[in-house]
């Protein structure tokens, strides 16, 4: 397939700059992934859509705020420093830097007034580098005072509440980015989709650079998925196979959910299993897993665009997007969502 087959115009007025105030206040389309009939409504109106016995599988990654900014040692120069995920050895990190020409291996960066010193180690094929970082104290704590939440580049707003960019479920830390369909759910909400003997299964997958990545390849086979941390519990995987075995409904909340349940599938059953995934899903890819997606609306041209279009049609989806735009729904990780079922 071409990578003009998943281009859609939208008005740049539709790119969401801030969440609202109530999460789920936010609008959802409801999208047959049979028929194509679409249904305005609401976040909070999803319990309509649900059943008891369904599953609805969350992502519960946390975000850190891995966007730093630091000077290089030598000459003061502003350097951006964007983590990605740690790597084997300790207090290393892949990461991206901007202005990457100028960052070679050997160049020492300091964040802060010096709480944290970044050494460039290597640069990876991928154009990142690795950076071995030295500090005084815990990590974490050094990174939640000078860390940045990584927003998209599409979002120019500043955000003045990093909770917002966690869904109320976070809880593992570790992505670059949010898995944005979670950000729609509130406490309360949760609360009333259980009550209804709908069972909610945690498993984690932290969002790395895949999500940042643009498909350059004209013909979408030939991109090649950034690989991403995942982990599927034992407790999980009994729950899952049991709604399969039962032909029970598992409905993902977002892409990130449904590439670690596609992935942990083997042989027929859902594996316990943690590792890394590049899993690609674009059209003709059968789902193994999943009957029902809860999704945000996705970049043009976007892996994110091809995985939807995988589950409910090319045409369909793309029918949904224009009728969502008509609509002035809003789009991308502060957007409206749309729940294909």
């Amino acid at each position: 397939m071409r990578l003009d087959d998943f281009d859609f115009a939208l008005p740049e007025e539709l790119i969401a700059q801030h969440p609202l105030e109530k999460r789920d206040a936010s609008r959802l389309l409801v999208l047959n992934k049979k028929t194509g009939e679409m249904e305005d409504r609401f976040f909070a109106d999803l319990p309509h859509y649900l059943k008891a016995g369904d599953v609805l599988v969350i992502n519960n990654t946390r975000v850190i705020p891995a966007r730093l900014i630091g000077i290089k040692k030598e000459t003061g120069a502003k350097i951006e420093v964007f983590l990605l995920h740690p790597v084997q050895e300790k207090d290393c990190w892949e990461v991206l830097v901007k202005p990457g020409k100028k960052v070679k291996p050997g160049t020492e960066i300091v964040f802060g007034h010096g709480q944290l010193e970044g050494l460039i180690v290597e640069s990876t094929p991928e154009g990142g580098r690795i950076i071995k970082f030295h500090y005084q104290g815990v990590f974490n704590q050094i990174l939640d005072e000078l860390g940045q939440m990584p927003l998209p580049p599409y979002i120019k707003a500043q955000l003045n509440d990093k909770e917002r960019y966690q869904t109320v479920y976070a809880k593992t830390e570790g992505s670059a980015a949010a898995p944005t369909a979670g950000l729609h759910f509130t406490p309360e909400l949760l609360e009333k989709i259980r009550g209804m003997d709908v069972e909610i299964v945690e498993i984690l997958l932290h969002v790395g650079l895949g999500t940042f990545r643009p498909v350059k390849a004209d013909v979408i086979e030939e991109h090649k998925m950034h690989a991403e941390y995942f982990q599927v519990s034992k407790e999980a995987a009994a729950k899952l196979n049991k709604a399969l075995a039962e032909k029970r409904r598992i409905i993902a909340v977002g892409t990130t959910s449904t590439r670690t349940l596609e992935s942990a599938y083997e042989n027929g059953v859902i594996r316990a299993k943690e590792g890394w995934t590049d899993i690609f899903i674009y059209p003709g890819y059968q789902f193994k897993v999943i009957s029902g997606l809860i999704t945000n609306f996705h970049l043009p041209k976007s892996t994110l665009l091809m995985l939807v279009s995988a589950l409910a049609g090319r045409e369909n989806v793309l029918n949904a997007y224009q009728h969502a735009v008509n609509n002035k729904y809003r789009f991308f990780s502060f957007g409206d969502a749309m729940l294909i079922i």
